[in-house]
């Protein structure tokens, strides 16, 4: 292999699945049955989000499962520092965070992100308290920008669950 090759296989990001929807929504919620409730935002409960996470809202589409008990099991997606976190996080129907878990990551490195502990800081939090990393929220050095943007996601889905998926139960 060339010179070239070797260049354009140094810069490939290490993706890694780690597990599947249905593998992290039934670590969330052991047993449970859910239906596909995917959710169209519209644009006023998009600004609505916004307003209450002060995060930008990505997609018109929020790939959602909900149980006839009124959890949520909702899929996400943050960039980390280049490359997208594909995460999914549960909610009781209070709108309390029941689990995180990472899906897939795309980066060379932070993926510490993964870590149970660090994962389990979300866990009892709803939409009542802005997270923040450093504060609520520890960091993981040389995981940084994923701490952040994970933080930031969960924020948002949380103000999600408060403007919309509430009113749907």
């Amino acid at each position: 292999m060339g010179a070239a090759g070797l260049l354009l296989l140094g810069g490939q990001s290490r993706a890694a699945t780690f597990l599947s929807a249905a593998e992290a929504r039934e670590l969330m919620f052991p047993g449970k049955a859910f239906i596909p409730n995917n959710v169209q935002l519209s644009a006023i409960e998009r600004a609505a989000i916004k307003a209450a996470s002060k995060a930008r809202v990505r997609s018109k589409e929020l790939k959602a499962w909900r149980s006839a008990e009124g959890d949520w099991f909702l899929l996400d997606q943050v960039i980390g520092k280049h490359e997208f976190i594909d995460y999914a996080v549960g909610f009781n129907p209070r709108g309390e965070v029941v689990g995180v878990e990472v899906l897939t990551y795309r980066e060379s490195y932070g993926s510490e992100v993964r870590n149970p502990r660090w994962r389990a800081q979300f866990h009892g939090r709803d939409y009542r308290e802005q997270l923040e990393l450093n504060k609520q929220i520890k960091n993981i050095s040389g995981a940084t920008l994923s701490c952040q943007h994970i933080t930031e996601g969960i924020n948002r889905l949380a103000a999600t669950w408060a403007e919309v998926l509430s009113k749907r139960l």
